[in-house]
């Protein structure tokens, strides 16, 4: 965790107005004892109402109001235009949650922003039912997030059919096709599918660790190294 993230947590467990030990703030934020009070008295110097000692506990003096993120109008577009392009391209469960983030965002900015949420004239454009966005590319996120093995049916550019079952590793988008990055058992090498080109797939209930020379910064900085060449 960021310090600036810890914090930002901190003040948000003294803002509860009961006394907690230095103890329970270590064990909850996960860092030794010594780094809470050197956090506590970084707080104190920045002006924030911490009173307590060491041994005792800490609270806040007086409720602390903190204010919530402002945006820019450039910054409201950006927002928009990424969950469109998410609700778009996305997923089912990408671009519902793109959704969620719009919605809790118009309610907690001021009035005078909220035209910047509807009136954007930058958008994305998907027609037609696509079952690799439908389906496919949700089933691909947990696997990768669980680590667990695909078995996947592929067709080739020359049509040419195949069974794999791979190590998912990342998910690129290319604008208008989505590719899943893998480490192919069958090749023993990493493997580039294109999403709309898997006719099946299924999550397997083996999992895997990342090794050695399998992983995703190993293949970003082979094709790095690939692209240098030319």
């Amino acid at each position: 965790m960021r310090r600036a993230d810890r914090l930002f947590q901190l003040v948000q467990i003294l803002r509860n107005k009961r006394l907690v030990t230095a103890r329970e703030l270590a064990e909850r934020l996960e860092v030794s004892e010594r780094t809470i009070y050197r956090d506590i008295q970084d707080l104190s110097l920045s002006g924030v109402p911490v009173e307590g000692e060491a041994g005792v506990g800490y609270h806040l003096r007086y409720s602390l109001d903190i204010p919530p993120l402002m945006f820019t109008a450039a910054e409201i577009e950006a927002l928009v235009v990424g969950a469109r392009m998410l609700k778009a391209w996305g997923g089912n469960e990408l671009g519902s949650s793109a959704q969620s983030v719009l919605d809790k965002i118009h309610a907690v900015i001021p009035a005078e922003l909220h035209r910047h949420l509807e009136d954007s004239r930058l958008f994305a454009v998907r027609f037609g039912v696509r079952e690799d966005l439908e389906t496919t590319l949700d089933t691909c996120r947990h696997a990768i997030a669980q680590h667990r093995y695909l078995r996947l049916d592929y067709q080739r550019a020359d049509h040419e059919s195949s069974q794999r079952e791979v190590k998912p590793l990342g998910l690129f988008f290319w604008g208008n096709v989505w590719t899943l990055t893998a480490w192919c058992e069958l090749r023993n090498d990493f493997r580039t599918f294109r999403l709309d080109r898997i006719s099946g797939l299924d999550t397997l209930e083996r999992s895997f660790e990342e090794l050695a020379g399998q992983t995703l910064p190993d293949f970003v900085n082979l094709m790095r190294s690939q692209c240098e060449t030319f």
